[in-house]
């Protein structure tokens, strides 16, 4: 099973066994040990220093058929691939069972989407205008903003004189709302 003996990338297939581990442990713990009990078993097979277990990475869909069937019924058995690269071992489910390949397919999906849009919105990015432009744009928006606020304050004042003429000097209250929230902005 060992692709390359000689170079530090090795492949190996195993069976590991879980219900000798998992079976002295309390129910409630048994996913937990199964997980710990992976790991134990590739740190010690595939020969990893100080068998730290740190240095071991669970796939994920792995990972979801342990816990599969919840904490206190783990699998007995399962059969794993692991490669080692470097220090660090990965360990994933030799054959995916059907519901985890349809997950698999539609996230990679997924993910290709998510990257073609970054892409795109990163040729949309990559062409911006010169930045003297935009300073002269921003400038411009502003004398715009200010423009119109100036206008607004002149009109609503105007209409104010009116109302205070036409009512004999009362104000109608419902403009004095609008005012008093129009100045509020």
């Amino acid at each position: 099973m060992d692709k390359d003996k000689d170079s530090k990338n090795i492949e190996r297939e195993y069976i590991v066994p879980l219900r000798a581990a998992w079976s002295k442990t309390p129910r409630y713990k048994r996913a937990n040990k199964a997980v710990k009990t992976i790991k134990e078993f590739i740190a010690r097979h595939m020969k990893v220093y100080d068998r730290d277990l740190n240095k071991i990475k669970i796939d994920r869909y792995l990972n979801e058929e342990v816990w599969f069937r919840g904490i206190k019924k783990p699998p007995a058995k399962i059969k794993v691939k692991a490669f080692k690269e470097g220090e660090i071992v990965r360990v994933e489910l030799a054959v995916l069972p059907e519901k985890l390949k349809f997950k698999k397919a539609k996230e990679e999906r997924v993910e290709t989407r998510a990257a073609e849009k970054t892409a795109k919105s990163k040729v949309v990015q990559e062409v911006p205008a010169p930045k003297e432009e935009s300073e002269e744009k921003k400038k411009e928006t502003d004398e715009k903003k200010a423009a119109t606020v100036e206008a607004m304050e002149k009109f609503e004042k105007q209409e104010h004189k009116k109302a205070k003429k036409q009512e004999g000097g009362k104000v109608n209250k419902a403009q004095q709302v609008r005012k008093n929230s129009l100045k509020a902005r």
